[in-house]
Formats: C-alpha cells, structure tokens, sequence
C-alpha cells in the first residue's frame, strides 16, 4: 500500500531505535498503571470473587508484553542475543528462539506498515500505536512522567532521551 498518512512524517523524524523505546514507554505505562490499580484496598468489596487474581494476572501479562518491547528496543539499539539472555537467565539460542516471531513482526510492521481490513477499504496499521503516532505518544508519555514520577524534573521526560533520526537538510 503506497499512499500515506499524516503520521509517516512525523514517524520519519524517529529512528526505530527511538520508536521501539516509545512502545516500551507506553507498555510499561500500561503495567504501571495496572499494577496502581492492585495498590487501594477501599473498593476490594465490589470485586468479586478472585478479582484480584484476575487483575495481578493482568499484570502479568502486561508485563510480558513490556518484555517483549524491551527484547525488541534492545535489539534496535544493537544489545547481542548474549546480553539480552544474562538478564532472562536463559542462554543466548533460547533467547533468540523465543523473540524471533515477535522481531520479526516488528520489522514486517516497517516493510507493511498497513494492511486492509476485511471489507478491503481501511487500512489497518500494523505498527503499535507508540511506534504509528510517535508524536501523539510523545506528549502523552511526556504528561505521564511529568505526573506520576516524583524525581523527573524534566519538562519532556520521555521524548527528550528518545535518538531522533538525521534531517535531511
């Protein structure tokens, strides 16, 4: 699919280093705020029975989706399958094995970047939305940080640390 959209233009000005560390930020946001949620203990009567298990377990897997993200920012900033594996506490093969499908969708996402739905007239990203709308997800993670981490003084937290791409001037 050749046409564009509004978001390749600002997607161009990040390298993909800086979009796989955008869809990290926003994945760990989302185990942050779920995690937040097992934090209160007033509304415990209105979950039923379980509740809490259903949502630690939503953490869980929230979690592994960050992990996933972090496997794939660290190979976009050029870790090695060996120091990825030292903190899995699995060997370098494993490591590689268990990520390749998720990399692999990755760079298929910037090769296809969309793909048609079922009626054949929308188009369907197929990048994460942090990596699709890096702007949008720079302001949102950026107001994030600036109001759930105490310490960060920064006035853009995320998108200031983020290796932008080379202009073409």
């Amino acid at each position: 699919m050749t046409e564009t959209t509004p978001y390749d233009a600002d997607r161009a000005r990040f390298t993909r280093q800086a979009l796989a560390r955008l869809v990290l930020c926003d994945h760990a946001v989302d185990v942050a705020d779920s995690a937040a949620g097992l934090v209160a203990t007033e509304n415990d009567p209105d979950s039923g029975p379980g509740g809490r298990v259903s949502q630690a377990f939503q953490v869980i897997e929230l979690a592994e989706r960050a992990l996933v993200s972090a496997v794939i920012y660290e190979r976009e900033r050029g870790s090695s399958w060996t120091e990825i594996a030292q903190y899995l506490g699995i060997g370098p093969a494993e490591a590689e094995k268990r990520f390749t499908a998720n990399l692999d969708g990755w760079n298929e996402a910037f090769e296809v970047p969309y793909q048609l739905d079922d009626t054949g007239r929308k188009r369907i990203p197929q990048l994460p939305t942090a990596a699709y709308d890096p702007a949008w997800a720079c302001d949102r993670l950026d107001t994030w940080a600036g109001n759930r981490l105490i310490l960060v003084n920064a006035e853009r937290p995320v998108s200031s640390g983020l290796v932008m791409a080379l202009s073409e001037e």
